[in-house]
């Protein structure tokens, strides 16, 4: 006899957040957006609009994600259908957050070619790992939907 009931979805907690997609990307996460948190605040911040922004979407979300993944680890979420939601809308804002800094930053380091070439530097490789962590967020918000849809 088969079974017609659907398959419920599954948060995990504990150790289970290092060996499942996407919460194995929470690591990957707080490094690239603590590499872009340090890089831009070692460069001269200059002009302060668009680095600010970076500055505030980087520690932001470096701080919402170590959040975020502590309370995945302590199974805070009870395996709740609101967290796998949660869990989507946040991702998804946070790479919106992302792909806008990292494109203001990547505008604010073209403009500065001509500068001080250690800076120009660090803002290079700013702008290379905003990018990642856009991309390892926009990874997360996407397999964050298929487990929200499976709930």
């Amino acid at each position: 006899m088969t079974s017609t009931t659907a398959t419920m979805g599954n948060l995990p907690s504990g150790l289970g957040i290092c060996t499942t997609i996407p919460d194995i990307l929470y690591l990957p996460e707080l490094v690239f957006g603590g590499l872009v948190w340090i890089l831009v605040a070692c460069t001269l911040v200059d002009p302060t609009n668009p680095q600010g922004w970076v500055m505030f979407v980087s520690v932001f979300c470096f701080t919402m994600t170590f959040i975020w993944m502590c309370m995945f680890a302590f199974g805070v979420h009870r395996n709740s259908g609101g967290w796998a939601t949660a869990d989507f809308a946040y991702h998804g804002i946070a790479a919106f957050f992302y792909l806008s800094a990292s494109v203001a930053l990547a505008k604010v380091t073209l403009d500065k070619k001509s500068g001080d070439l250690f800076n120009y530097r660090l803002d290079i490789s700013a702008v290379v790992f905003s990018y990642v962590a856009t991309l390892l967020y926009f990874i997360h918000t996407i397999f964050s939907a298929f487990r929200w849809k499976s709930f």
